[in-house]
């Protein structure tokens, strides 16, 4: 499985070249175009694991796996807003992301949904994020574009939660509003999650929550 995202960081598209009989599961509907693949749609694990990521982990119920035919194949993933696509290569790891930034990944990582616990109550995620574990090519998608910050042990680095991507396991987190109440209502910030490492933490450049909290007062209402 070899990737290469074209268009980024603004209209980014994954497109993984398989392996003779290889395969990659994406979340549903991500694919853009293929060649030489055999498409299967299942809940890869199960009902109660398509129901854990889609009610707990905000992903769909179903996802798609792509087989390549004897001769090797093609296929292109991109996501539902325009943004940025990252591969985070993981060899026997975990790592948690925010509901919506998983895009696609090898058949060698698990995708479940994980307890976010009460420090994400507040947040525009809930209390469920998702976990990824095991070795192989894990794609990311996000608003915008994405950054990367590489914590040491004991730094922190704060972030809008509406921005947070996702993050390895070993960093700790904690949401909390920006000082007091006041300041975190007329400030326009929100609440924001402080991050320490050691670890990887990605964050977008836009915020779906901002768009939207943006579109929705300038949609005509109804009568």
């Amino acid at each position: 499985m070899r990737t290469e995202v074209k268009f980024s960081p603004s209209f980014a598209m994954a497109e993984v070249t398989l392996d003779p009989n290889e395969i990659v599961k994406a979340e549903a509907g991500a694919m853009v175009a293929m060649q030489g693949v055999a498409i299967e749609t299942s809940t890869q694990g199960g009902i109660m694991k398509g129901l854990k990521r889609s009610v707990l982990g905000g992903e769909s119920f179903f996802m798609n796996t792509f087989t390549a035919s004897p001769q090797g194949g093609l296929v292109s993933f991109a996501p539902d807003l325009p943004g940025d696509v990252v591969v985070w290569d993981l060899s026997g790891q975990t790592v948690f992301l925010q509901s919506g930034s998983y895009l696609a990944s090898g058949m060698g990582i698990d995708v479940d949904s994980g307890w976010g616990g009460a420090k994400t109550f507040f947040s525009s995620e809930g209390l469920f994020i998702l976990k990824c574990s095991g070795s192989g090519q894990l794609i990311l998608s996000a608003y915008g574009a994405m950054d990367a910050r590489h914590l040491q042990p004991g730094e922190t680095f704060t972030i809008d939660s509406g921005h947070v991507v996702g993050w390895s396991e070993g960093i700790s987190y904690n949401t909390r509003k920006v000082g007091n109440w006041k300041s975190t209502f007329l400030s326009g910030e929100g609440l924001v999650a402080d991050l320490t490492g050691p670890g990887t933490v990605y964050l977008q450049t836009r915020s779906p929550d901002a768009f939207l909290g943006w579109l929705i007062p300038k949609l005509p209402k109804s009568n």
